[in-house]
C-alpha cells in the first residue's frame, strides 16, 4: 500500500506539473478575453437562474440544473479541499483559487454553452449532452468524446464517491466521540440513504439537490461570516498574508519552510479546480438537462455556480483558515477548517465542530448525487443508451459509497487530482478549437436581447 500510495502522490505531480497549471489558466484567461470578460455579466446569470425559462426541451428547469451542477462542486473542495490546498502550499493557496475562480467564470460559461448547443434528444425524450457529445458533433472526435466519457465515468468513484465518503467518516468519527460509530456503519447508512435517491433518476436529484444546496451553503456561510466577524481585525493583515505569500519564493507552508509561488500555485489550482470544475466538462452534462433552447442563457446561469463555489465560499474557508491562525498548526484536511470553526465561533467547541459537521455532510451527500449523474450520462454514451449497463453502475457506485471509509485521505485526493487532469484535457481542447463558435452565439444573444 505504501509503494501504491508513493505512486499515485508521484503520478499527481507529474499530471499537474507547470504545463497543465499554465493550459488549465491560459483557457481561462483566453475566453475571458475571447467573450469580453462575460464574468461582468454574472449578476444577470444569477437573476436568469432564478427566472422561468419558458422553453420546454429539457428535463429540468435552469435553476434544478444549476443546484444539480452545483450539488457537485459545493462540497468538500470548499471545506476540506482549501485546507488541504492551505496545509500544502500555505495561505498564498487561497490567492491562486480565487484566480481560477474569476477567470474561471468565463470557461464554465463557455463550456456550458457549447454543452447546450450540441446535445441531443433520446428517443424517450430526454436531453442529453456534455463534452463528450460537444467532440463528437462539434469537432467530429467521437474518440476523444469517448476518451473523456471513461476518465468522466472512473472519476465518479473517486471525485464523487470514494473523496466525499471518506470526508464525511473522518468528521463524522472526529466529532462523534460518545459513542464509538464504526466505518462499517458510516458506509451502510450513506450507501442506503445514495440508494434512495440516485434509483429515482435526475428528477428526484434536481429535486433533491434544490432544496439541499441553497440552505447548506446559507449557513455554512452565515458561520464564516461570524468568524469573519469576531476576528474582524485580522481580515486586512489576513489578506495581505494570501497575496504576499502567494509570490514569496519560499513561503511557509504547513509548518515547512521552502514551499514558494510554484507549490502555492499548483494546490491552489488544483484545489481551485477541484472545487468549482471550470474547465473540467462535468457540470455542462446537468446544464443540458435545462430546459432552455437558448445556450448563452443557460451559460449565463451556469457560469454563476463558479462564483457562488470559489469566489463566495472558497473565500470564506480560507479567509477562516488563516485569521485564526489554524493554517500553521501541523493540522490537514478538514481538522484545520474544524479548528477555525472552534477557534472562531463563540461557542463551545464541541458545538462549533459538531455545527461544521453537518454543513459537511449536506456538502459532500449532495455531491454523491450530483457525481452519479455525470457518471451515468457518461456510461450511457459508452455504452449506446444501454439501461442494463446504467443499472449496474449505479449498484456499483452504490457499493464505492459503501468501501470509501476504509481509504486513506491522500490516497483518495490525490486519485481525484490525476482524474480531474485527465477529463480536463479533451474538454479544453473542445473550449479551445470551438472558441469561436462561442463567441458568435454570444454576440447574436445580446444582440436579439437589445
Amino acid at each position: 500500500m505504501e509503494f501504491i500510495n508513493n505512486f499515485i502522490s508521484w503520478l499527481d505531480t507529474v499530471i499537474w506539473a507547470p504545463f497543465m497549471v499554465i493550459l488549465l489558466l491560459g483557457t481561462h484567461i483566453f475566453l475571458t478575453l475571447r467573450t469580453g470578460f462575460i464574468q461582468r455579466k454574472v449578476f444577470t446569470g444569477i437573476k436568469l437562474s432564478v427566472t422561468k425559462d419558458p422553453s420546454k426541451d429539457g428535463d429540468v428547469s435552469p435553476f434544478q440544473a444549476l443546484t444539480t451542477a452545483l450539488a457537485s462542486t459545493i462540497g468538500t473542495g470548499n471545506i476540506v479541499g482549501v485546507g488541504t490546498a492551505i496545509f500544502l502550499g500555505g495561505p498564498g493557496a487561497v490567492f491562486w483559487c480565487w484566480i481560477t475562480g474569476v477567470f474561471g467564470i468565463a470557461t464554465k460559461y463557455a463550456e456550458s454553452l457549447i454543452s447546450i448547443k450540441y446535445r441531443v434528444k433520446s428517443r424517450d425524450g430526454r436531453m442529453l449532452g456534455g463534452a463528450m457529445y460537444v467532440l463528437e458533433r462539434g469537432l467530429n472526435m467521437k474518440w476523444l468524446g469517448m476518451l473523456f466519457a471513461l476518465f468522466a465515468l472512473l472519476a465518479s468513484f473517486g471525485i464523487g464517491s470514494a473523496v466525499q465518503v471518506n470526508a464525511i467518516s473522518e468528521i463524522v468519527t472526529s466529532n462523534v466521540t460518545f459513542v464509538k460509530i464504526p466505518p462499517i456503519a458510516i458506509g451502510i447508512v450513506l450507501a442506503v440513504i445514495t440508494a434512495f435517491v440516485i434509483i429515482g433518476g435526475i428528477k428526484k436529484i434536481a429535486i433533491v439537490c434544490e432544496k439541499l444546496v441553497p440552505t447548506m451553503a446559507a449557513c455554512y456561510v452565515i458561520g464564516c461570516f461570524v468568524i469573519l466577524g469576531m476576528n474582524h481585525d485580522y481580515i486586512i493583515p489576513g489578506i495581505k498574508a494570501i497575496i504576499k505569500l502567494a509570490f514569496a519564493p519560499g513561503a511557509v507552508a504547513g509548518g515547512l519552510v521552502g514551499r514558494g509561488a510554484i507549490t502555492a500555485a499548483q494546490y491552489g489550482i488544483a484545489r481551485g479546480l477541484f472545487s468549482n470544475e471550470s474547465g473540467l466538462g462535468s457540470a455542462p452534462i446537468a446544464a443540458a438537462a435545462a430546459q432552455t433552447k437558448e445556450p448563452v442563457r443557460q451559460g449565463l446561469v451556469s457560469m454563476t455556480g463558479t462564483f457562488i463555489d470559489t469566489i463566495v465560499i472558497c473565500t470564506m474557508t480560507g479567509l477562516s483558515i488563516v485569521i485564526t491562525g489554524t493554517w500553521n498548526t501541523g493540522l490537514e484536511g478538514v481538522a484545520i477548517t474544524t479548528a477555525a470553526f472552534q477557534k472562531g465561533l463563540p461557542f463551545p467547541p464541541v458545538v462549533a465542530s459538531f455545527s461544521l459537521m453537518l454543513c459537511l455532510v449536506f456538502f459532500a451527500f449532495t455531491t454523491i448525487l450530483g457525481w452519479n449523474y455525470y457518471g451515468e450520462r457518461c456510461l450511457e454514451y459508452l455504452s449506446n443508451k444501454s439501461e442494463v449497463a446504467v443499472n449496474v453502475y449505479r449498484w456499483l457506485y452504490i457499493l464505492a459509497v459503501f468501501i470509501g471509509p476504509y481509504m486513506t485521505v491522500a490516497a483518495v485526493w490525490n486519485i481525484a487530482d490525476i482524474f480531474n487532469a485527465l477529463m480536463a484535457l479533451p474538454n479544453l481542447i473542445a473550449l479551445l478549437v470551438l472558441s469561436n463558435v462561442v463567441v458568435k452565439e454570444t454576440k447574436d444573444y445580446f444582440a436579439r436581447m437589445k
